[in-house]
Order: structure tokens, then sequence, then C-alpha cells
């Protein structure tokens, strides 16, 4: 029996983790394949670091932190939540089930992936999953966002502000709904007027050591500097549903103590939508570690 487990070991998890260890409570963190932490080429913005520091180095440091203080850290992807017992919950992992008083969701808001030629060995050199992490680096450049919907109509606009040009490419998908929202956007003037809309099916990202152009099937090319990945997520909504968890989009909804509407159930960082950075990963992290611990020691009374 756990007092606390944490799903996911990017910045919000791992602070949950300490935060609640610190507090001398027993602490489980699993996590699973790649943290949306680790595709960022590098951090500019985090708090001290002068030269910055990768994803990468950042997410391992993390997790050598939370086990160093003790926290006990599994990579076994988990399969299912469900309630055990009134003060409990049960944890299905791939590799055993484990037991809690308190979940705390920190999957990540992950982006789906494209099968596209090209787009693995671009990640980080012109491919990016985040235009409010990469934006400033395509200063009156030319770049593209994949996506159909209103969350790559965002990422696209937010890109307009600093871009020389952006093209939102559907790949073929309906565009409807995002070309309803882009032609209200162009109605009211400013940035908007940069962005286009290109349906034509993707065929590949080409480069020498950075991302150049997008290749499409029938042969024709279009030159751009950085391809921004916006099809949407997947992970947290799905234990959010299982549990009855209350949800706004794909976000889960939580109060202003990361507290979700099933007792002893916590969800921090980019599952929980909004800004999609490590600073407030790691707040929304804390606040759930330290709300854990006064839940525990409360049922524990």
């Amino acid at each position: 029996m756990y007092d606390v487990i944490v799903i996911g070991a990017g910045p919000a998890g791992v602070s949950a983790a300490l935060y609640a260890k610190r507090a001398n409570l027993n602490v489980l963190v699993l996590y699973h394949g790649e943290s949306q932490l680790e595709k960022a080429n590098k951090i500019d913005n985090y708090y001290g670091f002068e030269n910055g520091i990768s994803g990468p180095d950042l997410y391992a440091a993390g997790i050598k932190q939370a086990k160093n203080l003790g926290v006990e850290v599994l990579d076994s992807e988990v399969t299912n939540i469900q309630m055990a017992s009134q003060n409990s919950y049960m944890v299905s992992a791939t590799n055993d089930d484990y037991e809690g008083h308190a979940v705390i969701l920190a999957t990540g808001n992950k982006k789906l992936r494209p099968s596209l030629k090209g787009l693995v060995e671009h990640e980080g050199k012109g491919v990016s999953y985040c235009a409010v992490c990469d934006g400033f680096f395509y200063r009156k450049k030319k770049v593209c966002v994949l996506g159909n919907k209103l969350y790559a109509l965002e990422e696209a606009m937010h890109l307009a502000n600093m871009a020389e040009s952006v093209t939102i490419l559907t790949n073929g998908m309906d565009d409807s709904e995002v070309k309803a929202l882009l032609d209200e956007e162009k109605a009211k003037g400013g940035a908007a007027e940069k962005i286009q809309l290109n349906n034509q099916n993707l065929s590949e990202i080409k480069g020498e050591g950075k991302v150049e152009a997008v290749v499409f099937e029938d042969g024709s090319e279009l030159a751009t500097d950085g391809f921004f990945v916006a099809l949407g997520s997947a992970g947290g909504a799905d234990f959010a549903k299982k549990l009855g968890l209350t949800l706004e989009g794909d976000s889960i909804k939580t109060d202003e103590k990361m507290a979700t509407n099933a007792p002893g159930v916590y969800s921090c960082g980019n599952v929980n939508g909004g800004l999609l950075q490590v600073c407030k990963a790691v707040y929304e992290g804390g606040v759930a570690g330290l709300s854990a611990v006064e839940y525990v020691r409360g049922i524990k009374k």
C-alpha cells in the first residue's frame, strides 16, 4: 500500500513526488514512453540555467533527483485506474498492480506523432510540438503547422506574431472547422493575415541537418524553416473518463489545490491544459503533492 501514486515522471509528476516524499509519505512514480520534455531540443526560458538546458537533460535530472530522495520510480505502462476501497485506488500497470490512498495524474498532454517520413529525424532540428516553446526561434521565417482543429489554429496564431508566414497543413483532413475559425480571425485583421491553409496530402519532411521543405504526394514542395505538430492529445483524458473525472475538452478540470472531483485524485501539468510550460508544470506538481499529503494525513487520523 502506497500513500501516493504518481502517474508520469515529467516536471509535474516529479515535483509532486518530491513534495509528498519530503512529507515522509510512501511514494511511487510510474511512467512509460517518451515525455514531451524529451522532445525539446533546448529550453531557454526556465529559471536557473544561464545557458539553457536540453529537454532530455532536464527530464533525466528530475527522475534522478526523485530517486536520490528515496522515491520509488518504475518504468511501467499504466493500463487502468479504479477505486479499490473507500480510501484507496488500484493502479494496474504492465508488470503489476499497485494500491495507493491518493493518485496524482501527471501524464502530460501527449501530442499525436504522425507517421511521416523525415519527422523523427528532424525533431529538434525544425520539427517542434510547441509553438510557445519554440516560436521565438522562427522570427521572420516561414513555418508550417500540421493539424485541422482549434489547437492547430491557436499554434498558428501564436507563430503568426513572429514568423514571416504560417501555413496550416491539414494533410487531406477535413478543414471546415479551422477554415471557418481562420476566416473569423482574418476578418479582424492583424497577424491572422499571414496564415494560409493547405489541404494537400503530405509525403515527407526534407532537409540537410534542418527542416527545409515539406513534400506533398504529387511531388510539389513548400519551402519552410519550421514544422509544428498540433494534432491533439491522448493519455490523461482516458484515465479521467474511467474515473469519472470532469473534463474540459481533453483537459482535466481541477480546483486551486489541483483536486479533481474524485476524492484523493489530483491532476497537474499539461494534462490540465493551459500554458504548456515547465514552470507551470512544476508549480502545479508542487500544489498537487502538498494537497495529496493533506488528504492522506486526513484519512489516516
